[in-house]
Formats: structure tokens, C-alpha cells, sequence
């Protein structure tokens, strides 16, 4: 064997737990979910391999996988994995012109496509991407697939059988597969320019489940349920949503998406572990909040203590204090009327532990959950690093991403910059040499783009990104994604903007939480329902100015904002202003409302 690798990794899993439930999924939203095992999946993956290699694809050719979170993104991707394929995966929220780009930028030979709306945008852009030689399709009837000159994905199966070498001969292949090799390449989200094909190796890939289950990070195993949710794309999924629970034996199901997902989470699958971005666990937060703000007052009052007591209790713990006599007593006593009952309902009484990533949670969230006895782990990584620090169970300390992983090295720039280097690590950007080397220094360390702060006992903590920095008329500078952090706890701030670069005060664009106005324009007098008439309104314009400097109290006057515009458009992935992984461009806004911000400036 040349190295262990991500095949060699499910493999040994397939060894250890081949009856151990490995994935489940449903074929319709209204079917009973499917499960197999880890034995049925290999099966599956073994005869996808062999289809690939009678299409003739081979070691170091790209296979694109344009799709939902399902059962099929794994076999194509541990079949290529198998061959020495090299992964790319487009978000499947992406609009044609960007998934093409990623396809031909990275020469993709086959894209594998789910269903009819990706199979619309490869219409649009099959031209632009001379490479691409074949299109297998997850879904949709053979005459409509034949028509788009797409290969039904289960007849990837029969070719393989009819015309692929043996399994020996692949295993052969396999084995030929080496842990320096490039496994995939994950592509940035265009936050500043283009996307850049991180080139990620096996040895870059197992760094983090390796170091999850070497630690441990966390108590993990074959009883273990992960809700599939956030994109494959997102190299959070990827990594501790797909590769870990395939390292440890855990079953994997797939989310139907958003409008099943609270279903999901309580009732249907009632899973033991889920990552995410914030905005999920902020949502689920609200919605509890706003829940209980509609039950009876004794009932709300019992509950609001409730949750208070475990916030406080997590407060002292977040500062290295315990609880004392009498808080742990009341927490007994909160624990018993209240917070079991909370995590029933919010959560389905079975997560043990809820990853956060891609942003910056909020203090309140993290707070609300451990407070309800909800195990949340703040972390942090890139597309270009893996996972670079996580907090632990037990021992979160709140406004930080934790410690740092095994095999991963830090260290801060004079400016504040985090530097990491380590096994996580890419390899570079794919046929990007300048890109690579502003990236990664003669030392090896890469350049992440954050500023930040590291404790005595290693706890890491993001103040800003590098390029986000407000430099005031004055020479002040101005962290923004703190304040915009601090913007959003209002009910009515849904996305907040930070600009001021050469001005003489900190100005911003806000996006309202429509949904909180117009119930708030309703219940003051203000009868339209026009949101652009909302925004200008002299009332609404009050309240948010209210909202702004009820969040902004502890800020240095230099800091606060003194004027902002509201805007009636809320800001998506596919009008441009945020990436998949809904981080704000903040380029994109600022182009999009230059008028605006020019007349802030006057």
C-alpha cells in the first residue's frame, strides 16, 4: 500500500462496522427513509468505480459533482476516490456562469448532476467547458436524459459490469493511490474575485477526522446519527459532516432540505450530531424565543427563569468559574421543570453535539444553547486549512473558536494575522502560482486573511478579516465584523454592512428582518405593507435608529455608527451579495449601493 488515504479510511470502516447502519435517505419526500449498511454502500461504491473506469477516467482527472446532499454524492465521490480522482464540487445554489467557471477552470472530464434544474444550467454553459466528456444524472426519465446527452447514474452500474477491469485489478489502483496525492480541489467563495481551486490532499483531508477521533475531540461511534445538511461543498460538511462519521462508523442521513429540516431534527431522524452555519442555530434560537413569548405568562415566566439560570451557569463556566452552592441548586431545579423539555422540542431531545462554522456565532445563541444543555462547538477553518481550532465539550469558551486541532500549527503576524501551517494545509491554489505563493510564505505558513487573538491556554479568538478593516479620515481603525455581529441581535437587523474607508464616521447598509417590520408597522398605526415605503417611512427610519444605538452602547465613539440606509431588497446568493456558505460580498454591496453610501459620505 503507497499511503493510507480517504478510500483506504472507508475501507477500514467497511472492515470494522460492515452491518453498522452507514447512510439513510429518502427517494421521495413522502417515502420512509432507505438505510444501508456500511456492507451495501461499499457495494455501491465498488460497482460505480468500476463504471468510471470503463469510461476510461483515470488517476488525476476531475470529476464535478453538481448536487444536493444525497447518497449519491458519496458513491460518485469514494468510487473517484478509489480511481485517484480528484473531486470538485459546485455549490448546487450557484448560478450557471459560476458553476461554469468552476468546471473549466478546472478541466472536469465528467460532472456528475442531480436533477432537472442542474441539468438547466449545464444547458446553458455546456459549450463553455470544452473538457467535459461525460454527464451522469442522478434523477429524470431516460428519454428526457438521452435528449441532454446525459448517462442515467444507474447505468454507470451496467457499464461498469459489461465492459470495467475487475475489482482486483482496481484495488490494484488504489493501492497505487498515494496520501500526498490531490483528492479534491474545494473551490473559496468568491468573497474578493473569482473562486480559487484549493488543491487538497488525502493525507490534507484526513487531518481532521484523524484528529477528532485521535484527541478525542469528541465521544463518537457507530451509535451515532449526523444530519447531513450544510452543502458537501462547504469543506465544514465535507470534513466533519461526511469523512468523520465515515472514520468512526456513524450512520449519515441526508437532510431533504430546509422546509423538512425542523422535522428532521425532532422527529424524523432525531439526530446525535449536526453541523451548520450560524444563521441556522441563530434561526433556531429566535424561533424558540419567539415560541415562548406566545405561551401563557406563567408558563413563559417559569421558562424564561429557566433559561436564565443556565445561561448563568454557562457565563461563569465561558470564565473559568463553577456554578457555587446555590446556583447548581437552581439549576437542578430549572434542569427538571424547564431545559429538557426545551431540548425536546427545539432539538428532539437527542443531539449531543451541534458544530457551528463559516461565521462568527453570536454570543446569544452559543449562550442559549449551552444554556438548555445543547453541546455547541464554536469552530473555525477554511477551504485552504480544514478545521483549524474547535471549542471542546465541557469547556467552551463563548466569543472564541476554541483550541486548536492535533497536527495543527499557529501563530500570530505582527499585525495580527493568523498564520497556520500543519497537515490541514493545502497544497496550493490549482494552476495558480501567484496566488499561491501571496499566500503561503517561504516558511510554509498560510496567510489566512483573519486578524486575531490567542490566550495563554490556547484559546483562539476572530476579531476581523485582514481586508475588512475601516481605516477612518482620522487613522482610526475599525473592526467591522464585530459590530455588524453586534447589529444583527436586534430583531429587525437582518444583514448589516459596515463602511467608512477615508470618511470622517463608520456609515451602514442594512437589510431589515422584513417579516419583524412589517409586524412592527402593523401593530404601530402604519398601514402599508409596501417595503419600500417602509424603509423611507420617518417612524421606521426612528425605530432603527433606536435599534443601532441599542447595540452599539459599547463601542468607543469613533466606532458608532452615525448614519446608515435601509434597503428593500433582502440580499441572496443569487442577486450576488452572498456566497453559498451566505458570507456577505461585501465588494458586491458595496458597488450594488455606491449611491447610497456616496450620499451617507456627504
Amino acid at each position: 500500500m503507497g499511503s493510507r488515504t480517504l478510500y483506504h479510511m472507508f475501507q477500514e470502516t467497511v472492515r470494522k462496522h460492515a452491518a453498522r447502519q452507514a447512510v439513510g435517505f429518502k427517494i421521495s419526500k413522502t417515502a420512509e427513509y432507505t438505510y444501508w449498511t456500511y456492507a451495501e454502500l461499499n457495494d455501491r461504491v465498488r460497482r460505480f468505480r468500476r463504471g468510471l473506469d470503463a469510461l476510461g477516467l483515470q488517476k488525476g482527472e476531475r470529476i464535478a459533482i453538481l448536487a444536493e446532499n444525497r447518497v449519491e454524492w458519496a458513491i460518485a465521490d469514494l468510487a473517484a476516490q478509489a480511481l485517484g480522482m480528484v473531486n470538485v464540487a459546485p455549490y448546487s445554489s450557484l448560478p450557471a456562469v459560476q458553476v461554469a467557471y468552476i468546471i473549466r477552470d478546472s478541466g472536469a472530464r465528467i460532472l456528475v448532476l442531480s436533477d432537472a434544474k442542474q441539468r438547466a444550467k449545464l444547458g446553458e454553459i455546456r459549450a463553455q467547458c470544452p473538457d467535459l466528456a461525460f454527464v451522469v444524472a442522478m434523477d429524470g426519465e431516460r428519454e428526457k436524459l438521452a435528449a441532454d446527452d446525459a448517462i442515467p447514474f444507474e447505468d454507470i452500474y451496467a457499464r461498469g459490469e459489461s465492459s470495467g477491469r475487475e475489482d482486483a485489478d482496481l484495488d490494484r489502483i488504489a493501492e497505487g493511490v498515494c496520501d500526498d496525492d490531490v483528492a479534491m480541489l474545494i473551490y473559496t467563495s468568491g468573497t474578493t474575485g473569482d473562486p480559487k481551486g484549493a488543491m487538497l490532499s488525502h493525507a490534507n483531508m484526513l487531518q481532521t477526522p484523524d484528529a477528532v477521533v485521535d484527541e478525542p475531540v469528541a465521544p463518537l461511534g457507530p451509535e451515532d446519527v449526523f444530519l447531513s445538511f450544510l452543502p458537501l461543498s462547504h469543506i465544514t460538511e465535507r470534513v466533519g459532516g461526511y469523512y468523520l462519521p465515515i472514520r468512526v462508523g456513524a450512520c449519515i442521513v441526508y437532510s431533504q432540505g430546509l422546509s423538512a429540516l425542523a422535522d428532521e431534527i425532532t422527529k424524523g431522524v432525531r439526530p446525535t450530531a449536526m453541523l451548520s452555519v450560524p444563521r441556522l442555530w441563530e434561526n433556531m434560537h429566535d424561533k424558540a424565543i419567539d415560541s415562548l413569548a406566545k405561551t401563557p405568562e406563567r408558563q413563559r415566566r417559569i421558562a424564561e427563569w429557566g433559561i436564565e439560570v443556565g445561561a448563568e451557569c454557562v457565563r461563569r463556566r465561558s470564565k473559568g468559574h463553577g456554578a457555587g452552592p446555590i446556583l447548581a441548586l437552581k439549576h437542578m431545579l430549572a434542569e427538571k421543570l424547564v431545559l429538557g423539555k426545551l431540548r425536546e422540542k427545539i432539538t428532539g431531545g437527542r443531539i449531543r453535539f451541534c458544530v457551528s462554522g463559516g461565521a462568527p456565532l453570536s454570543v446569544e445563541t452559543a449562550t442559549f444553547f449551552l444554556g438548555i444543555g445543547i453541546q455547541i462547538l464554536e469552530g473555525y477553518g477554511l477551504s485552504e486549512t480544514n478545521i483549524i481550532a474547535i471549542n471542546r465539550p465541557g469547556r467552551q469558551r463563548i466569543g472564541t473558536v476554541g483550541n486548536l486541532l492535533l497536527h495543527v500549527e499557529t501563530k500570530l503576524a505582527a499585525d495580527g494575522e493568523i498564520l497556520v501551517r500543519g497537515q490541514g494545509r493545502m497544497q496550493g491554489y490549482y494552476q495558480k502560482p501567484d496566488a499561491t505563493a501571496e499566500a503561503i510564505d517561504s516558511d510554509g505558513w498560510f496567510h489566512t486573511g483573519d486578524i486575531g487573538e490567542l490566550s495563554q491556554d490556547g484559546y483562539l479568538k476572530i476579531t476581523d478579516r485582514k481586508k475588512d478593516i475601516i481605516v477612518l479620515a482620522n487613522g482610526k481603525k475599525v473592526a467591522p465584523q464585530p459590530i455588524e455581529a453586534s447589529l444583527k441581535q436586534s430583531p429587525y437587523i437582518g444583514e448589516a454592512v459596515l463602511f467608512g474607508d477615508n470618511q470622517a464616521t463608520v456609515m451602514a447598509i442594512l437589510v431589515p428582518a422584513f417579516g419583524k417590520m412589517l409586524e412592527w408597522a402593523q401593530s404601530n398605526g402604519i398601514a402599508t405593507k409596501d417595503v419600500a415605503e417602509l424603509t423611507n417611512n420617518a417612524e421606521v427610519q426612528k425605530l432603527f435608529k433606536s435599534e443601532v444605538d441599542k447595540h452599539t452602547t459599547h463601542l468607543a465613539d469613533f466606532e458608532k455608527i452615525k448614519k446608515f440606509r435601509l434597503v428593500a431588497q433582502p440580499f441572496g446568493i443569487d442577486t450576488g451579495e452572498l456566497t453559498p456558505t451566505l458570507k456577505v460580498k461585501r465588494k458586491v454591496v458595496a458597488q450594488k449601493y455606491a449611491d447610497l453610501i456616496a450620499a451617507m459620505s456627504r
